[in-house]
Protein backbone atom coordinates (compact mmCIF):
# COMPACT_ATOMS: atom_id res chain seq x y z
CA UNK A 1 0.00 0.00 0.00
CA UNK A 2 3.10 2.06 0.62
CA UNK A 3 4.79 1.70 -2.37
CA UNK A 4 1.12 3.11 -4.30
CA UNK A 5 1.12 5.82 -2.10
CA UNK A 6 4.46 6.61 -3.26
CA UNK A 7 4.33 6.17 -7.07
CA UNK A 8 1.12 7.57 -7.37
CA UNK A 9 2.70 11.01 -5.39
CA UNK A 10 5.58 11.11 -7.50
CA UNK A 11 3.35 10.60 -11.17
CA UNK A 12 1.75 13.40 -9.82
CA UNK A 13 4.30 15.63 -8.69
CA UNK A 14 6.52 14.73 -12.40
CA UNK A 15 3.89 16.33 -14.35
CA UNK A 16 4.44 19.43 -13.07
CA UNK A 17 7.10 21.16 -15.24
CA UNK A 18 4.74 23.07 -17.93
CA UNK A 19 2.42 24.95 -15.66
CA UNK A 20 5.09 26.53 -13.50
CA UNK A 21 7.32 27.83 -16.11
CA UNK A 22 6.03 30.74 -17.08
CA UNK A 23 5.53 32.27 -13.06
CA UNK A 24 9.50 31.44 -13.11
CA UNK A 25 10.62 33.44 -15.77
CA UNK A 26 8.51 36.40 -14.72
CA UNK A 27 10.24 36.11 -11.37
CA UNK A 28 13.81 35.87 -13.17
CA UNK A 29 12.35 39.19 -15.07
CA UNK A 30 11.61 40.79 -12.21
CA UNK A 31 14.76 40.18 -10.04
CA UNK A 32 16.94 41.36 -13.13
CA UNK A 33 14.83 44.41 -13.06
CA UNK A 34 15.60 45.62 -9.36
CA UNK A 35 19.23 44.20 -9.66
CA UNK A 36 21.98 46.77 -8.21
CA UNK A 37 24.92 47.29 -10.27
CA UNK A 38 27.98 49.59 -10.03
CA UNK A 39 30.71 50.29 -12.56
CA UNK A 40 34.50 49.50 -10.91
CA UNK A 41 37.11 52.59 -11.23
CA UNK A 42 40.23 51.04 -12.57
CA UNK A 43 42.47 53.70 -11.28
CA UNK A 44 45.33 52.12 -9.30
CA UNK A 45 45.27 53.44 -5.73
CA UNK A 46 48.33 53.80 -3.34
CA UNK A 47 48.53 53.52 0.06
CA UNK A 48 51.21 53.37 3.43
CA UNK A 49 50.94 51.03 6.18
CA UNK A 50 51.42 52.75 9.52
CA UNK A 51 55.18 51.23 10.42
CA UNK A 52 55.83 52.51 6.75
CA UNK A 53 57.99 55.52 5.65
CA UNK A 54 59.36 56.95 8.35
CA UNK A 55 62.36 58.82 8.00
CA UNK A 56 64.88 60.13 10.20
CA UNK A 57 67.01 63.08 8.47
CA UNK A 58 70.28 64.84 9.82
CA UNK A 59 72.90 67.72 7.78
CA UNK A 60 74.63 70.76 8.43
CA UNK A 61 74.84 74.30 5.83
CA UNK A 62 74.55 78.16 6.61
CA UNK A 63 72.45 80.40 7.69
CA UNK A 64 72.65 84.45 7.47
CA UNK A 65 69.86 86.27 8.84
CA UNK A 66 68.05 89.42 7.41
CA UNK A 67 67.60 92.11 10.31
CA UNK A 68 68.64 95.42 11.70
CA UNK A 69 72.34 96.52 11.29
CA UNK A 70 74.51 98.37 8.97
CA UNK A 71 78.43 98.45 9.17
CA UNK A 72 80.87 101.09 9.23
CA UNK A 73 80.07 102.86 6.07
CA UNK A 74 76.73 102.53 6.57
CA UNK A 75 75.91 99.34 4.18
CA UNK A 76 74.08 96.14 5.06
CA UNK A 77 76.43 92.99 5.16
CA UNK A 78 75.49 89.39 5.24
CA UNK A 79 77.24 86.90 7.48
CA UNK A 80 76.94 83.64 7.11
CA UNK A 81 77.72 81.37 10.11
CA UNK A 82 77.32 77.29 10.60
CA UNK A 83 73.71 75.90 10.97
CA UNK A 84 73.00 72.53 12.32
CA UNK A 85 69.80 70.02 11.26
CA UNK A 86 68.00 66.49 12.43
CA UNK A 87 65.08 65.86 12.29
CA UNK A 88 62.13 62.83 11.82
CA UNK A 89 58.83 62.48 9.82
CA UNK A 90 56.99 60.31 7.80
CA UNK A 91 55.30 60.26 4.29
CA UNK A 92 51.96 59.40 4.95
CA UNK A 93 50.65 58.98 1.02
CA UNK A 94 53.19 59.16 -1.71
CA UNK A 95 52.14 63.05 -2.41
CA UNK A 96 52.37 64.47 1.21
CA UNK A 97 54.28 63.96 4.17
CA UNK A 98 55.31 65.71 7.68
CA UNK A 99 58.33 65.79 9.77
CA UNK A 100 59.67 67.84 13.13
CA UNK A 101 62.90 69.66 12.04
CA UNK A 102 65.40 71.39 14.38
CA UNK A 103 68.11 73.93 13.67
CA UNK A 104 70.33 76.10 15.47
CA UNK A 105 73.79 77.74 15.75
CA UNK A 106 75.46 81.34 16.02
CA UNK A 107 74.26 83.82 13.49
CA UNK A 108 76.24 86.71 13.34
CA UNK A 109 75.11 90.55 11.97
CA UNK A 110 76.54 93.96 12.05
CA UNK A 111 74.93 96.52 14.54
CA UNK A 112 76.47 100.35 14.36
CA UNK A 113 79.42 98.97 12.64
CA UNK A 114 80.49 96.45 14.83
CA UNK A 115 80.20 92.87 14.99
CA UNK A 116 77.43 91.18 17.11
CA UNK A 117 76.10 87.98 17.53
CA UNK A 118 74.03 85.10 18.99
CA UNK A 119 72.82 81.51 19.26
CA UNK A 120 69.22 79.82 18.76
CA UNK A 121 67.64 76.65 18.18
CA UNK A 122 64.50 76.37 16.48
CA UNK A 123 61.98 73.65 16.03
CA UNK A 124 59.78 73.53 13.22
CA UNK A 125 56.31 71.24 12.29
CA UNK A 126 56.62 70.91 8.31
CA UNK A 127 53.97 70.26 6.17
CA UNK A 128 55.74 68.64 2.83
CA UNK A 129 54.59 67.97 -0.68
CA UNK A 130 56.08 65.44 -3.52
CA UNK A 131 55.85 67.83 -6.71
CA UNK A 132 56.89 65.10 -8.92
CA UNK A 133 55.02 62.09 -7.30
CA UNK A 134 51.46 64.35 -7.62
CA UNK A 135 52.49 65.56 -11.34
CA UNK A 136 54.14 62.86 -12.83
CA UNK A 137 52.75 59.77 -11.65
CA UNK A 138 53.98 58.01 -8.09
CA UNK A 139 57.70 56.30 -8.61
CA UNK A 140 58.68 55.03 -5.56
CA UNK A 141 62.25 54.69 -7.39
CA UNK A 142 62.55 58.21 -9.08
CA UNK A 143 66.22 59.40 -8.65
CA UNK A 144 65.35 63.51 -8.48
CA UNK A 145 62.11 64.89 -6.72
CA UNK A 146 61.46 68.09 -5.73
CA UNK A 147 59.54 68.61 -2.48
CA UNK A 148 58.02 72.29 -1.51
CA UNK A 149 57.06 72.49 2.53
CA UNK A 150 55.95 74.88 4.68
CA UNK A 151 56.71 74.96 8.50
CA UNK A 152 55.35 76.30 11.60
CA UNK A 153 58.02 76.29 14.84
CA UNK A 154 59.45 78.04 17.73
CA UNK A 155 62.47 79.60 18.73
CA UNK A 156 64.63 80.70 21.59
CA UNK A 157 67.59 82.28 21.02
CA UNK A 158 69.95 83.40 23.85
CA UNK A 159 73.73 84.57 24.57
CA UNK A 160 73.19 87.83 23.22
CA UNK A 161 76.13 89.89 23.18
CA UNK A 162 75.08 93.58 21.91
CA UNK A 163 73.12 95.84 24.51
CA UNK A 164 71.73 98.39 22.73
CA UNK A 165 69.15 100.95 23.48
CA UNK A 166 66.78 99.40 20.98
CA UNK A 167 67.08 96.14 23.34
CA UNK A 168 63.96 94.74 24.28
CA UNK A 169 62.78 95.07 27.87
CA UNK A 170 61.61 92.88 29.96
CA UNK A 171 60.54 92.36 33.91
CA UNK A 172 63.94 92.94 34.92
CA UNK A 173 65.54 95.17 32.61
CA UNK A 174 67.38 94.43 29.06
CA UNK A 175 66.06 90.92 28.11
CA UNK A 176 68.91 88.28 27.57
CA UNK A 177 67.29 85.84 25.45
CA UNK A 178 63.93 85.95 23.28
CA UNK A 179 61.27 83.26 22.69
CA UNK A 180 59.22 83.66 19.06
CA UNK A 181 56.72 82.06 16.61
CA UNK A 182 57.95 81.80 13.20
CA UNK A 183 56.44 80.77 9.80
CA UNK A 184 58.19 79.35 7.39
CA UNK A 185 58.49 77.94 3.81
CA UNK A 186 61.38 76.32 1.51
CA UNK A 187 62.51 73.78 -1.25
CA UNK A 188 63.95 70.60 -0.96
CA UNK A 189 65.89 69.05 -3.38
CA UNK A 190 65.77 64.92 -3.01
CA UNK A 191 68.64 62.74 -4.51
CA UNK A 192 67.90 59.01 -4.13
CA UNK A 193 71.09 57.33 -3.80
CA UNK A 194 69.52 53.86 -2.94
CA UNK A 195 66.22 52.39 -1.27
CA UNK A 196 67.01 53.36 1.97
CA UNK A 197 69.00 56.73 1.85
CA UNK A 198 68.62 60.05 0.13
CA UNK A 199 70.29 62.49 -0.22
CA UNK A 200 69.21 66.37 -0.23
CA UNK A 201 70.13 69.92 -0.48
CA UNK A 202 67.17 72.51 0.64
CA UNK A 203 66.81 75.85 1.50
CA UNK A 204 64.53 77.55 4.19
CA UNK A 205 63.26 80.93 5.07
CA UNK A 206 61.47 81.65 8.68
CA UNK A 207 59.88 84.78 9.32
CA UNK A 208 59.60 86.82 12.54
CA UNK A 209 58.60 89.44 14.40
CA UNK A 210 60.55 92.14 15.15
CA UNK A 211 62.58 91.18 17.92
CA UNK A 212 63.81 88.00 17.20
CA UNK A 213 67.81 89.47 17.49
CA UNK A 214 66.41 91.50 20.79
CA UNK A 215 66.46 94.44 19.08
CA UNK A 216 63.29 96.23 17.97
CA UNK A 217 63.78 98.20 15.13
CA UNK A 218 64.24 99.10 11.77
CA UNK A 219 62.79 96.35 9.79
CA UNK A 220 59.37 95.09 11.13
CA UNK A 221 60.09 91.18 10.19
CA UNK A 222 63.38 89.51 10.88
CA UNK A 223 64.41 86.75 8.54
CA UNK A 224 66.44 83.80 8.75
CA UNK A 225 67.91 82.26 5.77
CA UNK A 226 69.47 78.39 5.96
CA UNK A 227 70.80 76.39 3.20
CA UNK A 228 71.16 73.02 4.03
CA UNK A 229 72.61 69.82 2.67
CA UNK A 230 72.64 65.92 4.57
CA UNK A 231 71.02 62.49 4.06
CA UNK A 232 67.51 61.22 5.06
CA UNK A 233 67.35 57.29 6.49
CA UNK A 234 64.18 55.85 5.47
CA UNK A 235 63.34 52.75 7.48
CA UNK A 236 61.97 49.94 5.64
CA UNK A 237 62.86 52.02 2.51
CA UNK A 238 60.53 54.51 0.79
CA UNK A 239 58.23 52.59 -1.27
CA UNK A 240 53.76 52.63 -1.82
CA UNK A 241 51.14 49.76 -1.70
CA UNK A 242 49.12 49.68 -4.46
CA UNK A 243 46.23 48.13 -5.79
CA UNK A 244 43.70 48.14 -8.71
CA UNK A 245 39.69 47.33 -7.92
CA UNK A 246 39.63 45.83 -11.69
CA UNK A 247 42.03 43.22 -10.41
CA UNK A 248 38.86 41.37 -9.05
CA UNK A 249 36.99 41.32 -12.52
CA UNK A 250 37.75 37.71 -13.21
CA UNK A 251 36.67 36.87 -9.44
CA UNK A 252 33.56 38.77 -9.82
CA UNK A 253 32.78 37.73 -12.99
CA UNK A 254 33.28 34.00 -11.99
CA UNK A 255 30.70 35.17 -8.84
CA UNK A 256 28.21 36.10 -12.09
CA UNK A 257 28.26 32.92 -13.56
CA UNK A 258 27.69 31.24 -10.52
CA UNK A 259 24.35 33.47 -9.99
CA UNK A 260 23.58 33.02 -13.78
CA UNK A 261 23.96 28.91 -13.00
CA UNK A 262 21.74 29.24 -9.23
CA UNK A 263 19.29 31.54 -11.36
CA UNK A 264 18.46 28.52 -14.06
CA UNK A 265 19.08 26.05 -11.50
CA UNK A 266 15.92 27.91 -10.05
CA UNK A 267 14.13 28.31 -12.82
CA UNK A 268 13.98 24.44 -13.45
CA UNK A 269 13.29 23.67 -10.01
CA UNK A 270 9.97 26.30 -9.85
CA UNK A 271 8.83 25.25 -13.21
CA UNK A 272 8.66 21.68 -11.46
CA UNK A 273 6.99 23.03 -8.45
CA UNK A 274 4.35 24.84 -10.41
CA UNK A 275 3.43 21.66 -12.59
CA UNK A 276 2.99 19.80 -9.28
CA UNK A 277 0.58 22.56 -7.78
CA UNK A 278 -1.68 22.06 -10.85
CA UNK A 279 -1.94 18.73 -10.19
CA UNK A 280 -3.31 19.32 -6.59
CA UNK A 281 -4.41 17.65 -4.40
CA UNK A 282 -1.85 14.92 -4.66
CA UNK A 283 -2.30 11.78 -2.24
CA UNK A 284 -0.99 12.18 1.46
CA UNK A 285 2.52 11.20 1.95
CA UNK A 286 2.95 8.61 4.84
CA UNK A 287 6.28 9.22 6.87
CA UNK A 288 7.79 6.03 7.58
CA UNK A 289 10.23 7.86 10.25
CA UNK A 290 10.52 10.61 12.61
CA UNK A 291 13.57 12.10 11.87
CA UNK A 292 14.10 15.92 11.93
CA UNK A 293 16.66 16.63 8.62
CA UNK A 294 18.47 19.61 9.63
CA UNK A 295 18.51 22.13 6.53
CA UNK A 296 22.30 23.24 5.90
CA UNK A 297 23.15 26.72 5.75
CA UNK A 298 22.82 28.50 2.18
CA UNK A 299 25.72 30.79 1.34
CA UNK A 300 24.79 34.34 -0.53
CA UNK A 301 26.33 35.66 -2.82
CA UNK A 302 26.94 38.80 -1.33
CA UNK A 303 30.63 39.26 0.17
CA UNK A 304 32.50 41.94 1.55
CA UNK A 305 36.43 42.41 1.17
CA UNK A 306 38.84 44.34 2.91
CA UNK A 307 42.26 45.35 2.54
CA UNK A 308 45.34 43.68 4.54
CA UNK A 309 45.26 43.94 7.84
CA UNK A 310 42.16 46.39 7.77
CA UNK A 311 38.49 45.54 9.33
CA UNK A 312 37.36 49.07 7.78
CA UNK A 313 34.45 48.83 5.02
CA UNK A 314 35.76 50.77 1.91
CA UNK A 315 33.15 52.82 -0.16
CA UNK A 316 33.78 50.04 -3.00
CA UNK A 317 32.29 47.38 -0.94
CA UNK A 318 29.34 49.27 0.31
CA UNK A 319 27.35 48.31 -2.47
CA UNK A 320 27.44 44.22 -1.33
CA UNK A 321 26.30 45.86 2.05
CA UNK A 322 23.60 47.08 0.80
CA UNK A 323 22.54 44.28 -1.28
CA UNK A 324 22.61 41.90 1.78
CA UNK A 325 20.45 44.25 3.83
CA UNK A 326 17.82 44.64 0.96
CA UNK A 327 17.74 40.74 0.63
CA UNK A 328 17.12 40.88 4.30
CA UNK A 329 14.51 43.20 4.01
CA UNK A 330 12.57 41.18 1.20
CA UNK A 331 12.69 38.00 3.45
CA UNK A 332 11.88 39.36 6.85
CA UNK A 333 11.63 35.95 7.63
CA UNK A 334 15.31 34.92 6.69
CA UNK A 335 18.14 35.00 9.73
CA UNK A 336 22.12 35.66 8.24
CA UNK A 337 25.17 34.65 9.57
CA UNK A 338 28.26 36.84 9.14
CA UNK A 339 31.34 34.53 8.84
CA UNK A 340 34.75 37.01 8.80
CA UNK A 341 38.00 35.51 7.03
CA UNK A 342 41.59 36.83 7.38
CA UNK A 343 44.55 35.38 4.74
CA UNK A 344 46.78 33.09 6.19
CA UNK A 345 49.83 34.24 4.80
CA UNK A 346 50.26 37.71 6.81
CA UNK A 347 49.93 37.57 10.67
CA UNK A 348 49.69 34.57 13.24
CA UNK A 349 46.65 32.33 13.78
CA UNK A 350 45.28 34.15 17.04
CA UNK A 351 45.95 37.50 15.41
CA UNK A 352 43.57 36.17 11.92
CA UNK A 353 41.30 35.08 14.67
CA UNK A 354 40.64 38.82 15.88
CA UNK A 355 40.75 40.76 12.92
CA UNK A 356 38.37 38.10 10.93
CA UNK A 357 36.17 39.05 14.71
CA UNK A 358 36.58 42.79 13.57
CA UNK A 359 35.58 42.39 9.94
CA UNK A 360 32.19 40.18 10.50
CA UNK A 361 31.62 42.87 14.18
CA UNK A 362 32.25 45.68 11.24
CA UNK A 363 29.45 44.29 8.57
CA UNK A 364 27.29 43.71 11.47
CA UNK A 365 27.34 47.04 13.01
CA UNK A 366 26.56 48.57 8.92
CA UNK A 367 23.56 46.49 8.73
CA UNK A 368 22.06 47.46 11.92
CA UNK A 369 23.27 50.88 12.55
CA UNK A 370 23.17 52.14 8.57
CA UNK A 371 20.25 49.96 7.37
CA UNK A 372 18.28 49.49 10.58
CA UNK A 373 18.28 45.12 10.24
CA UNK A 374 17.32 43.58 13.48
CA UNK A 375 20.65 42.42 15.60
CA UNK A 376 18.56 39.24 16.21
CA UNK A 377 18.71 38.47 12.70
CA UNK A 378 22.15 38.10 13.06
CA UNK A 379 24.99 36.23 14.21
CA UNK A 380 29.35 36.72 13.68
CA UNK A 381 31.31 33.98 13.48
CA UNK A 382 35.05 34.54 13.06
CA UNK A 383 37.13 31.70 10.99
CA UNK A 384 40.27 33.38 11.16
CA UNK A 385 42.74 31.63 9.05
CA UNK A 386 42.35 28.61 10.05
CA UNK A 387 39.96 27.89 6.88
CA UNK A 388 40.46 29.45 3.32
CA UNK A 389 37.47 29.57 1.55
CA UNK A 390 39.21 30.22 -1.87
CA UNK A 391 42.60 29.40 -3.42
CA UNK A 392 43.65 33.09 -3.99
CA UNK A 393 45.26 34.06 -0.35
CA UNK A 394 44.53 38.10 -1.30
CA UNK A 395 40.73 36.84 -1.55
CA UNK A 396 40.37 35.49 2.09
CA UNK A 397 40.86 38.89 3.55
CA UNK A 398 36.58 38.92 3.15
CA UNK A 399 33.47 38.20 5.09
CA UNK A 400 30.56 35.86 3.35
CA UNK A 401 27.33 35.78 4.69
CA UNK A 402 25.51 32.48 5.15
CA UNK A 403 21.42 32.30 5.35
CA UNK A 404 19.75 30.47 8.32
Amino acid sequence: MKTNVLFTTTACCALLVPAFAANAQEEVVIAEETEVTTEVPCATRYYVDKKDNWFIQFGAGAATPFMEGVNSSGDRERHFTINYNVGFGKWFSPYMGWRLSFYGGPLHYEIDGHMDRFKYVNANLDFMWDMFNSLGGVNSKRVFSIVPFVGLGGTYAWDFREKADENVYGKHGKKSNSWTLPVSGGLQLRFRLCKYVDFFAEARAAFYGDNFNNIAYGRPIDINLTMTGGFTVTFGGRDYKSYNPCDYVGYINNLNNQVNDLRGALAATSAALATAEAQLPCPPVVSETNEVVEVAPTPLMATVRFRINSARISSDEQVNVYNIAQWMKANPDQNVTIMGYADKDTGTAAYNKKLSQRRAEAVCKELTNKYGINPDRLSIQAEGSDTQPYPENNWNRIVIFNAQ
